[in-house]
């Protein structure tokens, strides 16, 4: 009798890989982009933080601190059994909401009129990092365990709906709109990998368009800053002010750049020049050719982990090295938008680059993961 895919699924999960090697060229890849990302934010934080902090050095050193914690959760996500990874889904989902209900609580600091981190001692966590891990590996739990039940409603489609806009709605209470965006989207693309009938897909993007459409209506600084998008310059003072000193930074950049820590734009223009728009910074002092070196890395770094999914015979663990590939990607994509003025300012950070710990460590987290699939990568030759 012929097995159903779940059976298949669950046949698959049962085998005993023979471990393999590490897939050190992605490693390598990371380390570089890493590089240039410490040496960067050492550039663009200079100023501000002697300013600031009295040290040049202080969020370079804080950077490097948070690389070398996240440099030990990669390795530690490499080593862990695979049974293992296979049982945390559920807890890491549970952790994930308590932390955002945490950030929603009076435990959680108001910056800027939004309650997004919790602040341990010296240093502040922001959730919603995290929550990206745990979602992907929810789903991807889902879309291989329900084979047989994706393509229907009732129990194929709600209950990854359901948690996802739950993850959604606490983020818009934050408020964190493009975090927001950021997880749908992220549900969005585990739906065409795992299986789910279109015309679910498509009804449920249209409601989502329409919400975000709603939600940026209601609020007069989403309408603004919407507004601001699509025409930066005609306000280039006020809400357009970020995006028209990125693209100026962007612009004065040529082909070959200004040089490593010759930037004007730093000085006190462009607002989070080491943060989110940093590669605005990367642009003005590297030039086309700079832009081009990381993009080129970054594309690499894209290929070896499709390598890593094709290579899974597992549907599980294709689905988790896919969901975690999306979270690398989306960053990577959204961030370049963003600082291009191709979509709205969204506060999305540039894995392995931006400064911010979080972030940093999630990344590195989803690195030591897909390390750990990559030693059992199968080839017809095996």
């Amino acid at each position: 009798m012929k097995k159903s895919l779940e059976e298949t699924a669950l046949d698959a999960a049962t085998e005993t890989a023979a471990p393999g090697s590490y897939d050190w060229t992605l490693f390598a890849i990371v380390l570089a982009i890493l590089g240039i990302g410490l040496v960067m934010v050492l550039s663009a934080s200079g100023v501000v933080a002697e300013q600031t902090n009295g040290d040049k050095y202080f969020f370079f050193k804080k950077q490097l601190i948070f690389a070398f914690v996240g440099g030990a959760a990669m390795w530690t996500a490499a080593l862990l059994p695979r049974n293992l990874i296979y049982k945390i889904h559920y807890p890491a989902l549970f952790a994930a909401l308590l932390l955002l209900l945490i950030t929603l609580s009076p435990l959680a600091p108001s910056i800027n009129g939004a309650r997004r981190w919790i602040k341990i001692g010296p240093v502040s966590i922001q959730p919603m990092e995290f929550v990206k891990i745990a979602l992907a590996l929810y789903l991807a739990y889902f879309m291989s365990a329900k084979q047989n039940l994706i393509r229907t409603f009732s129990r194929g489609v709600i209950p990854p709906f359901a948690v996802t806009g739950l993850f959604c709605f606490l983020l818009l209470l934050q408020p964190d709109f493009g975090s927001a965006v950021v997880v749908a989207s992220i549900l969005f693309f585990m739906c065409l990998i795992g299986g789910t009938r279109l015309i679910y897909i498509i009804f449920s993007l249209c409601l989502a368009c329409a919400g975000a459409a709603a939600l940026a209506i209601a609020e007069p600084y989403r309408l603004r800053r919407l507004l601001a998008f699509l025409n930066p310059f005609e306000d280039a003072a006020d809400t357009g002010y970020q995006l028209v000193q990125s693209l100026l930074a962007i612009g004065s950049g040529s082909f070959f750049g200004v040089g490593i820590g010759a930037s004007k734009q730093k000085m006190f223009y462009l607002p989070e020049a080491h943060n989110d728009f940093i590669m605005a910074v990367l642009a003005e002092e590297t030039g086309f050719l700079g832009v081009t070196i990381v993009m080129g890395l970054f594309g690499l770094l894209f290929w070896r982990c499709h390598k890593i999914i094709m290579g899974q015979r597992n549907l599980r663990d294709r689905f988790i090295a896919a969901a975690l590939t999306v979270i690398l990607v989306l960053g990577a994509i959204l961030n370049l938008a963003v600082v291009m003025g191709v979509a709205p300012p969204k506060g999305v950070p540039m894995p392995f680059m931006s400064y911010g710990g979080s972030n940093l460590v999630a990344t590195l987290l989803c690195v030591g993961l897909l390390l750990n699939f990559s030693r059992t990568v199968w080839t017809k030759s095996s």
